[in-house]
């Protein structure tokens, strides 16, 4: 495995790092907002688009049975988790509507790493994202605009246009840059995890940098929603997977792409859409507890895995 390789699958660690630099040194990432915010999300999911050909594509279209189970947990169990961990923490409007949007945003593009390193299924979690991606220009504004409507008011047309900017044009990008020059495309491909990875600690930096003192505030109970959202979301993906009959490999996949969201989308679309600049808080906290979530899980099931291959459990 090349070193660029190997630095992306230690992706919680840069998460975990530019979040602990935005709280102490905030001016650092003061330059990086508004379209440097957009334009890291882009690279990201165009980097994505560079992973996947146009038969993925079409198979995540025709959504085979496990992608099917996939997608709809993707769009029920999180976007009622996250309307359940507002409420339940009684979070001001401003985050309520954020932990909810992070709720209603498809997978996110480290799901494919963390299954990598968790023995799971990795087409297949290629396909889930793909497909939760695709379908996020219509699934993401619906379920916000249904569930965050009664804390802020909801552009639907708006989010869903600025998520087929910021998500679906690019990744389709992505797979015509490769279909149209494969070779050169796979130079790209070593690079391209990397470079995702810090655009994604770029942007959760920036939103934590900007919004130290409403952090501060609301922090135990914010931090509190979003770890609920996350945990929620892994133990319910793999439950209701196994309750589905699908086996122990499948399960962990379904787990992680639930698990995990397109925080840096959500980013953008609060950003974006919604009022109070509060909102787009919870999903850059999102994104550091999903990663060491996914992460810890990862390690467990390499640990399970490797006793019961020596008998011990």
């Amino acid at each position: 495995m090349r070193w660029p390789e190997r630095a992306a699958n230690a992706f919680p660690l840069w998460i975990g790092l530019a979040a602990v630099l935005a709280w102490f040194q905030p001016d650092w990432f003061a330059w990086f907002r508004g379209g440097w915010v957009v334009g890291a999300l882009g690279v990201a999911m165009l980097g994505m688009g560079l992973t996947l050909t146009w038969e993925d594509l079409f198979r995540a279209v025709r959504m085979p049975g496990q992608v099917v189970l996939g997608f709809l947990l993707q769009y029920t169990v999180m976007p009622f988790l996250g309307w359940v961990a507002a409420r339940w923490m009684d979070l001001p409007p401003a985050l309520a509507a954020g932990v909810v949007l992070v709720g209603c945003c498809p997978g996110g593009t480290a799901s494919n790493v963390v299954s990598y390193l968790a023995r799971a299924d990795v087409p297949l979690s290629v396909l889930m994202t793909a497909a939760s991606t695709l379908a996020a220009a219509v699934m993401t504004p619906w379920l916000t605009a249904w569930l965050a409507g009664r804390y802020v008011e909801v552009d639907g047309w708006g989010l869903a246009f600025s998520t087929l900017q910021v998500v679906v044009l690019p990744v389709l990008a992505g797979v015509v840059l490769r279909s149209r020059a494969g070779n050169a495309t796979e130079r790209l491909l070593v690079w391209s995890p990397l470079v995702a990875v810090v655009a994604i600690a770029m942007i959760v930096a920036a939103i934590l940098a900007q919004n130290a003192p409403g952090l501060r505030e609301a922090g135990g109970r914010l931090v509190a929603a979003v770890l609920l959202l996350h945990a929620g979301g892994f133990a319910l993906g793999w439950g209701l997977s196994r309750l589905a009959r699908q086996n122990e490999k499948t399960a962990r996949t379904i787990s992680i792409e639930v698990g995990m969201q397109n925080s840096g989308l959500g980013v953008v679309l609060a950003q974006r859409h919604f009022p109070d600049p509060l909102s787009a808080l919870p999903a850059a906290i999102s994104s550091v507890v999903h990663s060491l979530i996914g992460s810890l899980l990862a390690g467990l099931w390499r640990w399970r895995d490797g006793c019961l291959s020596r008998g011990r459990f």
